[in-house]
């Protein structure tokens, strides 16, 4: 397995998880919160949002950073953009593409006429 697929596999694992997608909606809104900051947010003990964080962490969605003795988590979207380029785009230019092309049936059948 390459290693582009097993990275697409954390993904894919980390955002089937509610709770993830909730710690990665709390950084979109406000990046680089401790996990202090994120379990007031969260309806979970520390030991389970510290779990949830570290599959980010591995799936890449979430980085780290030690700013002193603070431990901040900041979003990475950038593996979310690589599954959106493999997995939606392609399925979107063709639907795209459909929609397109009935745009100019319907505006042909009525010479561009409403």
């Amino acid at each position: 397995m390459s290693k582009e697929i097993e990275g697409a596999d954390r993904v894919f694992k980390a955002l089937a998880d509610t709770s993830r997608r909730k710690v990665l909606d709390l950084l979109y809104a406000e990046n680089g919160q401790t996990l202090t900051a994120l379990c007031e947010q969260l309806d979970m003990q520390r030991q389970s949002a510290t779990q949830h964080i570290e599959i980010l962490i591995s799936a890449n969605l979430v980085s780290v950073v030690w700013k002193g003795r603070e431990k901040l988590h900041f979003i990475n979207p950038v593996p979310i953009h690589e599954v959106y380029e493999r997995w939606v785009r392609k399925f979107e230019k063709n639907r795209l593409g459909f929609l397109y092309d009935l745009k100019v049936q319907l505006e042909g059948e009525n010479d561009g006429k409403k």
